[in-house]
């Protein structure tokens, strides 16, 4: 593999897996580089800094330069959308879909090319970026419990009219035991009588209950004193457990009901028969 030709876009791909902390057997593993080849080509990068990560890659031109690839020569070597590099990257960044960014390319400022190309880029960016840091989040027995709401089922009345529902759901944080239950709307009351409902349900309440910022919940969000809804503070003070509200746009937060709403909101319940 180390005698055939590389094209800059490989060569690229290979200084982010480094950059990523893949070894050379990893990387030849994934037959991008045979071993010999990558030696040298980590060498180099170790020397010019390039696999440190709060640097950018090099541009394809300064690498075509340094590998022997001229970029006006192997057209392969520099896609055409690098023109729009920092257009493409700031809608990659606000998470714009693909999709909608070749026809915006096409629509407004004339791109000529393949989707393909718009695909192959974007595994590059998704390559350049890494992958994102987590914390996995330990719960206590009774510590905590996570509430949200989730769209649920169109419901059809006996009388023909559709009706809209959403899906409660309650997950508690260190046994995973989940309570959930269909509703018709999203306003304080339900959402106080859900809540009773779930302790009955559980025999006991945890000693803080995670959720997002909804209004049934939350008047005013806020990172550190977020207002809350005067009812739902009365319920708490009664039960004795604490209101803990996620920062704004958060929702990773209280990943644990997000799973389990997405498992409720999943073809699973298609095969069961509501009475309304």
């Amino acid at each position: 593999m180390s005698n055939r030709r590389f094209e800059v876009f490989e060569y690229r791909q290979v200084l982010t897996r480094m950059r990523q902390g893949d070894s050379d057997r990893d990387i030849a593993s994934a037959r991008l580089m045979g071993r010999g080849k990558l030696k040298g080509v980590r060498k180099l990068a170790l020397a010019r800094g390039w696999l440190e990560p709060d640097r950018p890659l090099p541009d394809d031109a300064e690498l075509a330069g340094i590998f022997g690839r001229n970029p006006g020569v192997a057209r392969s070597c520099i896609s055409t959308l690098e023109p729009f590099r920092d257009l493409i990257r700031s809608w990659f960044d606000a998470g714009v879909q693909g999709t909608t960014m070749y026809g915006a390319l096409k629509r407004n400022h004339g791109y000529t090319g393949s989707y393909s190309a718009m695909r192959r880029f974007l595994i590059h960016l998704k390559d350049e970026r890494g992958v994102a840091a987590t914390t996995i989040l330990e719960f206590a027995p009774a510590d905590a419990m996570q509430v949200d709401f989730g769209a649920g089922p169109v419901l059809m009345h006996e009388s023909g009219t559709p009706l809209k529902t959403w899906i409660y759901v309650a997950t508690l944080c260190w046994s995973r035991h989940q309570y959930a239950e269909i509703v018709f709307d999203q306003t304080v009351e339900t959402w106080l009588a859900c809540h009773r409902r779930t302790f009955e349900w559980f025999g006991g309440h945890p000693e803080r209950v995670i959720i997002d910022n909804a209004k049934c919940a939350i008047i005013k969000a806020c990172i550190y004193s977020p207002e809350v809804q005067r009812s739902y503070a009365s319920l708490a003070e009664a039960y004795g457990f604490r209101i803990d509200a996620c920062p704004p746009h958060d929702p990773a937060k209280k990943g644990i009901v997000e799973s389990g709403v997405k498992y409720v909101k999943s073809p699973s319940y298609r095969c069961a028969r509501f009475a309304t």
